[in-house]
């Protein structure tokens, strides 16, 4: 790995349009390999085949549409590159962020898997679930699992959607109105002390002790088939990328938020499999206090980071890695980047008030890391080269949520999400 420090002391403006300066440290991937083939191993975690298939199913759930794709012409124009696209998943089944993707289709998956087990039925599909013709059998499965927010939302959706019992560990920093928000889902909640990697184990010890089922989104040793079925289900955003750009209009820049990994190897997997050696340069960002995957990078093997992980960027507090995505990212990811938590504070506002001249977007704490990585990178000479961006360069990102905690949203932004909305 090498090493680049790019602190920006000066607001970037470029045509007229001031720029929330981000504070970065990043480390290129020296094990990155642009001409690697997706091989076996990567295609046993996450495949296309897999992947249609969870599209398949997850597009037959009612409400599914596909999120917009959102040029920032006006950011592009300022930043000197040629495009900027903004996946906003604010929209995601009304439950505010691409995690609905993912819990909820592994605990479909899981049902599903249990029902034929207990019935010796060869299938069991979506529609079997959504009709709640085994709900004399789902109703004495409990799914549970640790979370930040969205995805202990997402599964306590998925749980009360397709008929089964649901308890959520939620660590001690998780926001009340976080809670509140799962909690309507019917979901029985659990407070935990310690970070959020203390409740992925006191949800496991607990799940072993009571006979639940564990629908977490991170991976460890002996833990690996519902993650897999989780970032599958994340899948389905990058499939809807490719569906909505034009072919000459693909990305040459991924840059994406880190957290245990999930989001960012689904999104990495897609396109690698995809478009072969033509794949977009994939970039990892995470906060500086919670940044395992930085630091694993550094390492060349998975670290974990511990402490309070104490970050404004509440659905990236995660200190150790998910082992499935990290086979996925030790190779198929370019760089690794970290951004300071006053620099998503400001680019939630900027892209609220609509400061670059782009319509105004509703984005949660979580959502902007992407899009603040690669700010962080455009506004350095130096960086810039690293990151080979120049006037050519397509940017992608992923809008991971919306205001997801309210409360939060308005102390931070300054004004409620329904009237920035009502701006649009």
């Amino acid at each position: 790995m090498t090493d680049i420090m790019a602190c920006v002391d000066t607001v970037c403006c470029g045509f007229g349009t001031l720029i929330p300066k981000v504070d970065l440290k990043s480390t290129l991937n020296a094990a990155a390999d642009p001409s690697a083939e997706y091989g076996a191993t990567q295609r046993e975690i996450l495949s296309l085949a897999a992947s249609a298939n969870a599209a398949s199913e997850i597009q037959r759930w009612p409400g599914y549409q596909s999120t917009p794709l959102v040029p920032l012409r006006g950011l592009a124009r300022a930043t000197q590159v040629e495009a900027i696209h903004y996946k906003d998943e604010a929209s995601r089944f009304g439950l505010g962020s691409f995690k609905a993707l993912g819990g909820a289709h592994a605990v479909s998956r899981l049902l599903s898997r249990e029902i034929r087990a207990y019935t010796g039925r060869e299938k069991v599909d979506i529609d079997d679930l959504l009709s709640g013709k085994y709900t004399e059998i789902t109703h004495k499965i409990t799914v549970t699992c640790a979370t930040d927010g969205n995805h202990g939302r997402s599964v306590a959706w998925g749980a009360q959607r397709f008929g089964c019992q649901c308890v959520i560990y939620v660590h001690a920093t998780v926001s009340q109105g976080r809670v509140d928000a799962i909690a309507k889902y019917g979901s029985q909640i659990v407070r935990s002390a310690g970070n959020y990697d203390d409740a992925v184990r006191q949800a496991a010890v607990d799940a072993a002790r009571y006979g639940r089922f564990v629908v977490s989104d991170t991976s460890y040793e002996g833990y690996l088939d519902v993650p897999r079925d989780v970032m599958q289900g994340y899948s389905v955003m990058a499939e809807e990328v490719l569906r909505q750009l034009p072919s000459d209009q693909l990305p040459t820049h991924i840059f994406l938020q880190g957290g245990v990994g999930g989001l960012a190897a689904a999104v990495c997997a897609h396109f690698w499999e995809t478009l072969g050696p033509k794949r977009p340069r994939v970039i990892i960002v995470e906060p500086a206090k919670a940044a395992c995957l930085f630091e694993s990078a550094k390492a060349g093997h998975p670290v974990a980071v511990h402490g309070e992980l104490d970050t404004i960027m509440a659905g990236l507090a995660c200190g150790e890695v998910s082992l499935l995505a990290w086979e996925i990212l030790r190779i198929g990811a370019h760089a690794f980047l970290t951004i300071d938590d006053h620099s998503a504070l400001e680019l939630m506002t900027f892209l609220a008030e609509g400061r670059s001249g782009d319509d105004p977007l509703v984005a949660g704490e979580s959502a902007v890391g992407g899009l603040a990585g690669f700010l962080g990178s455009a506004q350095d000479l130096a960086q810039r080269a690293a990151m080979g961006l120049n006037s050519t360069s397509r940017i992608l990102v992923f809008g991971s949520e919306g205001a997801t905690d309210p409360a939060l949203y308005l102390q931070i932004v300054g004004q409620p999400a329904e009237a920035i909305r009502k701006t649009t």
